[in-house]
């Protein structure tokens, strides 16, 4: 079943393409924004085949990374996921950035990461801030560190 926010973003992107503006025709939060990519793309299909070729508004996208630290890296590691976490906070495109401590294992960590779209991730990945976690990471602070990519489906 086709949603209505589907058909609302297909029928501004129609209208769009007829003066030229899509963001003319979209609400807030699918207004196309100068510090990310646009949000309108085709998925599957061909523009050619219009029977298979459907338009989605680029979802909010979520990272969740579980790290072990080493424990002579901890007061470092806590320093640098903090500057992370608040610089990160202030990127356009990021909605949230959350730093979880395991209650089982002091030296475990999750990151919760959900930025507006995938333009807003990769904004993050060229950001000072986050090269101090790969950097952290590559000169052997981690144990382990697993990172799980989501698309948004249910955000309240």
């Amino acid at each position: 079943m086709i949603s209505l926010q589907k058909i609302f973003v297909a029928t501004a992107f129609s209208l769009g393409s007829i003066i030229g503006s899509t963001e003319a025709f979209l609400p807030p939060r699918f207004a196309l924004s100068s510090s990310v990519a646009p949000i309108l793309k085709y998925r599957g299909g061909t523009t050619d085949d219009s029977s298979n070729t459907r338009l989605y508004a680029e979802r909010e996208f979520a990272v969740v990374v579980q790290a072990e630290i080493e424990p002579d890296r901890m007061a470092e590691f806590l320093k640098m996921i903090e500057t992370n976490a608040v610089e990160t906070r202030k990127e356009p495109g990021c909605i949230r950035f959350d730093v979880l401590r395991s209650q089982d294992n002091p030296n475990q960590f999750t990151f919760y990461e959900l930025y507006e779209n995938m333009a807003a991730i990769d904004y993050h990945k060229k950001q000072p801030h986050y090269n101090l976690w790969a950097e952290f990471k590559e000169s052997g602070g981690t144990i382990s560190s697993v990172s799980f990519k989501n698309d948004a489906e249910f955000l309240t």
